[in-house]
């Protein structure tokens, strides 16, 4: 009898094939069915809650901007000077207002995600002065490279935000840079993008060009992108910051309400009452997103690091960190409102074993804490001064990884699977069985920058280690890439716009203050 040596359709190599294949469909926004850690009983919560209360209204926090000023003694606020004294009932009836969830909307519908409650999403890391390239060398970043990351947060199904300036553009002026920045997140994805608050012009500048790219009566009633507000701490809020707040909840988006937390440094030497001074600063903000509108979207936010008594550095991944964001989380959810935490940070100087164990613990206890707005979730190093291009896809991965713990056991095919054990009986194996060939491949997550062969064979194979894979995995990935299609009236309109400002600003760095 003559042998069929007719390839099977759907045979070994096709299955190869698909295995291999990327796919840069992006994960839906995440439904976190984690139990939630927490570390404080019902009672510490409300001590928390009284300690914050009574900083606010005996300490006072100072918002050194006039208009502020005004805002707060409208609404009834104590004020002298430009210490605020909030009367914790104010408080109460203004964070009240701020919407437990709501949905941010991308140029790509299908990319839209929810935030708040259960439902979370992983943003890539911003603001390093250095990258390291796909070259692994350390350097100032470019345009060019900075629009690399965002075709890679663009690709990486995990990744459900281009952010905004992953890495600093050196080469152009810093008083013009948040418009090219602006429109790399814009034009490279299209996924949801954070803009720029580096001051309340360039703020207005961001969200007159969201409204090029969706409408302005679009941007009235649909958050679009995301705002950063860093407090001063310890209780100190700036004109900066609280002029691109302003900018942004007129427009109804969302800001991130983040003191900045450098325990032992500018909170006391304590993890709980570092956290009763962070959420009062958190809670002034959140009230005043209120004051300046009522009922637009906002997030408490904040970073978190330790401070070495050594040398004064600070410090990722450790335990305090993760037993703030428990704390942190609770908090937010006593208030109902969505909150924000920093993902997979590290101190290392390079791409090793320090960064991967940092960046783990954190990424842990983040998905643990149920936070909603993970940001810095890709290619944070060296304290946030470099973004890695080996780490950054790592990272991606990793948060993939995550985001498939979170989802919880699946029991869609409990049955059918529970069946094979009849099938197969003692002694035997799964691999040949109908159930596992229909689906191994996503029964149990297989990373990709992982390698789990024999020794021998990875020798065989170059003795590749997990830093060379990443960066070809990012060449592979950069070489597949294709633009998402910008329409060409909005496209037109949105360089239109930035050619006017850039004529309008002056290039000189030194003026980018007045700007």
């Amino acid at each position: 009898m003559a042998l069929d040596t007719r390839r099977r359709a759907g045979g070994r190599s096709a299955r190869r094939a698909a295995r291999t294949a990327h796919d840069f469909t992006m994960l839906r926004g995440l439904n976190n069915v984690l139990p939630y850690c927490e570390v404080m009983d019902g009672a510490q919560v409300e001590r928390i809650d009284a300690a914050s209360m009574d900083i606010l209204e005996n300490v006072g926090v100072v918002f050194r901007d006039e208009i502020a000023l005004e805002d707060w003694r409208r609404v009834g606020a104590k004020v002298d000077g430009e210490r605020v004294y909030l009367d914790r009932g104010l408080v109460r009836e203004l964070i009240a207002t701020i919407p437990e969830t709501f949905t941010y909307h991308a140029r790509n519908p299908a990319k839209n995600v929810a935030l708040g409650g259960r439902q979370s999403i992983f943003v890539p890391m911003t603001g390093a002065p250095y990258l390291r390239d796909l070259e692994d060398v350390r350097r100032n970043p470019t345009l060019d490279d900075l629009a690399m990351f965002h075709k890679l947060a663009h690709m990486l199904p995990a990744m459900h935000s281009s952010a905004h300036h992953i890495v600093e553009p050196y080469d152009h002026p810093i008083s013009q840079r948040h418009l090219q920045i602006t429109y790399s997140s814009m034009k490279h994805s299209d996924k949801i993008f954070m803009g720029m608050t580096t001051s309340p012009r360039n703020a207005e500048d961001v969200l007159d060009m969201c409204a090029i790219l969706f409408g302005e009566d679009f941007l009235e009633k649909h958050p679009v992108t995301t705002g950063n507000c860093n407090g001063n701490s310890p209780l100190v809020w700036d004109e900066t910051m609280l002029g691109a707040m302003r900018a942004f909840c007129r427009r109804n988006q969302p800001v991130l309400c983040s003191p900045f937390v450098l325990g032992g440094a500018n909170t006391p030497a304590s993890v709980a009452a570092s956290v009763a001074q962070l959420n009062a600063e958190a809670l002034s903000a959140l009230a005043y997103t209120q004051v300046i509108r009522k009922g637009c979207p906002a997030i408490y936010g904040h970073y978190l690091s330790t401070v070495s008594m050594k040398s004064g550095a600070p410090m990722a991944g450790t335990p305090e960190i993760s037993l703030m964001n428990f704390m942190i989380g609770q908090m937010a959810r006593y208030y109902g409102v969505p909150w924000r935490t920093s993902n997979t940070l590290g101190g290392a100087k390079t791409f090793d074993a320090q960064a991967g164990y940092e960046s783990a613990t954190t990424l842990s206890s983040v998905m643990h804490a149920g936070a909603n707005y993970i940001w810095h979730s890709a290619g944070w190093n060296e304290a946030g001064m470099h973004c890695s291009v080996a780490k950054f896809i790592v990272d991606a991965e990793q948060c993939a990884m995550a985001y498939r713990m979170a989802e919880g056991p699946k029991w869609h095919d409990f049955e059918e699977a529970l069946a094979a054990v009849s099938d197969v009986g003692p002694g035997g194996h799964y691999l040949g069985h109908d159930h596992t060939q229909e689906n191994f491949q996503s029964a149990f997550f297989m990373p990709a920058m992982f390698d789990n062969n024999s020794i021998e064979q990875w020798a065989a194979e170059g003795s590749v280690e997990i830093t060379e894979r990443a960066l070809n995995h990012a060449r592979a990935l950069l070489q597949a890439y294709e633009e998402p299609v910008l329409d060409a009236s909005k496209n037109d309109a949105l360089l239109d716009y930035i050619a006017r400002r850039e004529r309008e600003i002056p290039a000189a760095d030194e003026l980018n203050q007045s700007y």
